[in-house]
């Protein structure tokens, strides 16, 4: 956890307070919707179909137990009972009312939450792998580079008003977690030959209407240096971005326009002549926002304790530890992902009563801290394997011990046409008729590791493009229609889905995505095959000749 500090706290209140004036303003008719728009888009406010949506960022996707208990309580005062986990480590209210959003904001400021920048066309949520700092093989915590970044880039003012939104995602080990190959700035912590600590830099990720992986546009930033790389990154694209087409906007198009190698020179130019400026890094200002970070006191103790090797005869806990617990860098202690995806539920929503009850469990188990993921699960990151079985019996009592974290099940969707003003087709629907689909465990375990992502229009929230199978909402003359695309995904081998051929109705989702599924179990190699490994071996086609055969 990071300690935030008075001048963190200053900032923020005043942000409530700024905000506070706007809205009685608008209220008043004293701003007009469109005078508003601008104000309310820097502090986290959309208005959607029904309401006004409040988001909120979870910086690095860390959350300590009362600033989960303070989430609940706007869950529970201000919207209907809940929130929702998004694909970037925020988290979404969507039925806020504008009078009340000024108090909402003041109770999330008083724990160290806050909205700034989390929509309109600056820079939003730094991210992070949700396991970091706890990861075994991480070259360090990436969160301390992302909370000097974090730093840096809120309310900057030159990059306040850039050509489109823009989105920073950084990892620090060979897994990618984070998945930065699909953010406009990716980072990845390395060493060079010396043993200095820096980064790989990708620019020009980004999915929606035109997507695009990543390009490689530097091998080595050293620490040091790494906000006057991001800066001189930053003023290429506010040179050359477009702001005359808002779909030819974000810096993947001016990437893929001017090429990765103009592109990356003319940053290195810019790099030059600022590097060795205000900008540099002392070691003294990165240890400072190290000490700031908690870091808990692990005992020592047994990698296979008495209470897990009673637990392991029960056949319920066995199967939700293979499946939801994971290594960690102390002996003795795992990670656990709390999946968000409860079978006939709307991905990543979580009620006010559960975000309690995790507060209570990690306070318990977890030394008081909960990571958010971008596949809108929850993590507890430091629980001792001796309370493993006591944990997940009372993560079942509040329907959180669901065993479906990486199967088919574990859908990723973002709110679609039942929220957003911007959908073209319903997302949740869909989701929830699959978990119905394949609900039996058994089943979900026989297909293994298979990411399901939807979407409900081509702006991509759901990250349909890197989906293992991807699901995109369209509307034709009126009615909803999907098209499917297979083979994405989007860790550090991170590539687009192939469409396999024309959009099907709604009633036939559910129906086109079991096709697919059985085709690969009838085409895997062997048992242990993963999904995109059989695409990837034998393409689209044999799964295209499945679905379409009888349609």
């Amino acid at each position: 956890m990071y300690a935030y500090d008075e001048i963190d706290r200053t900032l923020v209140n005043e942000r409530v307070a700024e905000f506070r004036d706007q809205v009685k303003r608008r209220l008043s008719g004293e701003l007009t919707e469109d005078e508003f728009k601008m104000l309310r888009l820097q502090n986290g406010v959309y208005l959607q179909l029904h309401a006004y949506m409040y988001r909120i960022a979870i910086p690095y996707g860390t959350l300590a137990s009362n600033q989960l208990r303070r989430l609940a309580h706007v869950a529970r005062r201000y919207d209907r009972g809940y929130g929702h986990f998004t694909t970037r480590q925020n988290i979404q209210f969507n039925w806020i009312k504008l009078a009340e959003l000024p108090d909402a904001m003041a109770d999330l400021a008083d724990v160290g939450i806050q909205s700034m920048q989390t929509s309109g066309n600056n820079l939003r949520n730094v991210t992070a792998d949700q396991w970091a700092g706890v990861a075994p093989g991480e070259i360090e915590d990436p969160r301390i580079w992302s909370e000097i970044i974090r730093q840096f880039t809120t309310l900057h003012p030159e990059f306040s008003f850039l050509p489109r939104k823009f989105k920073i995602a950084i990892t620090a080990s060979e897994q990618d977690r984070a998945a930065i190959k699909i953010h406009d700035v990716g980072l990845k912590l390395t060493k060079n030959a010396a043993g200095e600590t820096g980064f790989e830099v990708l620019v020009g990720g980004g999915l929606g209407r035109t997507p695009f992986i990543a390009k490689p546009v530097k091998d080595f930033v050293p620490g040091r240096d790494i906000l006057s790389y991001i800066e001189a990154i930053l003023r290429v694209y506010n040179q050359y971005g477009r702001r005359d087409n808002i779909y030819k906007a974000r810096i993947k198009i001016l990437v893929h326009e001017l090429g990765v190698e103009k592109f990356a020179a003319e940053v290195e130019e810019e790099y030059q002549q600022i590097r060795d400026g205000a900008l540099k890094l002392d070691e003294e200002v990165v240890e400072d926002i190290r000490s700031r970070f908690f870091y808990p006191s692990y005992e020592k103790l047994a990698h296979m304790p008495d209470e897990l090797k009673q637990a392991a005869a029960d056949p319920e806990f066995e199967a939700w530890r293979k499946n939801s617990v994971f290594p960690h860098k102390a002996q003795g202690y795992a990670i656990v992902t709390i999946s968000l995806k409860p079978v006939g539920a709307p991905p990543g929503d979580c009620s006010a009563e559960q975000m309690d009850a995790l507060a209570d469990l990690a306070d318990k188990y977890s030394f008081g801290e909960i990571r958010v993921g971008h596949e809108q699960n929850l993590a507890l990151p430091h629980v001792a394997k001796r309370d493993l079985p006591a944990l997940w019996k009372a993560l079942d009592k509040v329907g959180l011990a669901i065993p479906n974290v990486n199967l088919v099940s574990d859908i990723i969707a973002c709110p679609g046409l039942d929220y957003c003003s911007l959908a073209n087709a319903r997302s949740i629907p869909i989701a929830q008729e699959l978990t119905r689909r394949f609900a039996s465990h058994d089943t979900a375990n026989l297909i293994g590791r298979l990411h399901i992502n939807i979407s409900g229009c081509i702006n991509a929230c759901g990250h349909h493009h890197v989906g293992h199978i991807g699901i995109l909402g369209v509307e034709k003359n009126g009615e909803e229609f999907y098209q499917i695309t297979i083979g994405g995904r989007a860790d550090e081998g991170a590539v687009l889905g192939t469409l396999i051929g024309p959009s099907v109705p709604y009633g036939d989702v559910a129906d086109v995505v079991e096709d697919i599924v059985e085709a690969y179990l009838a085409l895997r190699a062997r048992p242990d095959e993963l999904f995109i490994e059989t695409v990837a071996r034998l393409g689209v086609e044999p799964f295209r000749e499945r679905v379409y055969a009888t349609r």
